[in-house]
């Protein structure tokens, strides 16, 4: 963890992040008074598969449990998750714009959904947007967080025209890695500029359906639910 130097959690964030080449661009990108930094090593366990003492002797959860001030507590019986200790009001998942990044996002969620539920019904849980490219010509250039942008971008430059002339180009960010510092806080961690999405709970039957279906061990309703989704899926290709 590398931590900030703010002691108030409601001025607190951190970010959650893929592994130690995005985590060592996001430290040097951050604002380090209110910014922390907790790199996670490869995907966090599926905890919708996993034994229960599994999942609290993983190593990544323990260290988010550390990182976030919280702790599981027994009342009545029940185990129940104390955050009267929380260190940051904005816990920021920040994963790279492709499928393996989508993942490593669901992977964390389900784990936020199921054993620290209260952060996400009180609004401190976050996904991070970072763009999907950047389109340049020459020294002006413009971020794009979808294919109709990076698509109304190059008409910008070209007067109205979707082909990517030799004096254009397009960069696609496969991760935060190889964005340097500046690109990443401009785009994706300042405060002012920045599109962070508030994760919400509208439905928790509908929740908890979605999440045993997408991560449990049965595969028939996965592949079912692939296959009744797929119009709507954005392939990375």
């Amino acid at each position: 963890l590398s931590d900030c130097s703010e002691q108030d959690p409601e001025q607190c964030e951190i970010y959650l992040v893929e592994g130690d080449s995005a985590g060592g661009t996001a430290k040097m990108g951050r604002d380090r008074k209110f910014q922390a930094i907790l790199p996670l090593r490869g995907k966090i366990l599926n905890v919708e598969k996993a034994l229960e003492h599994k999942i609290y002797d993983n190593e990544e959860i323990k260290n988010l449990f550390t990182a976030l001030g919280v702790s599981i507590e027994e009342k009545d019986g029940d185990r129940v998750l104390n955050i009267d200790k929380l260190r940051y009001h904005k816990i920021v998942i920040m994963c790279d714009a492709d499928i393996d990044g989508s993942h490593i996002v669901t992977l964390i969620l389900t784990f936020f959904f199921r054993y620290m539920t209260p952060l996400v019904q009180n609004g401190y849980v976050y996904i991070a947007s970072p763009p999907l490219y950047q389109v340049r010509k020459g020294k002006q250039f413009i971020y794009c967080w979808s294919e109709e942008e990076r698509i109304n971008a190059i008409k910008n430059y070209t007067g109205g025209s979707e082909e990517v002339t030799g004096s254009i180009k397009v960069q696609r960010y496969k991760g935060l890695g190889e964005m340097n510092a500046d690109q990443l806080w401009e785009t994706t961690m300042d405060p002012e500029t920045r599109i962070l999405k508030r994760v919400t709970i509208e439905n928790d039957m509908g929740a908890d359906h979605t999440f045993s279906v997408l991560m449990g061990d049965e595969v028939p309703p996965r592949r079912a639910f692939i296959e009744s989704h797929a119009k709507y899926a954005n392939i990375d290709v």
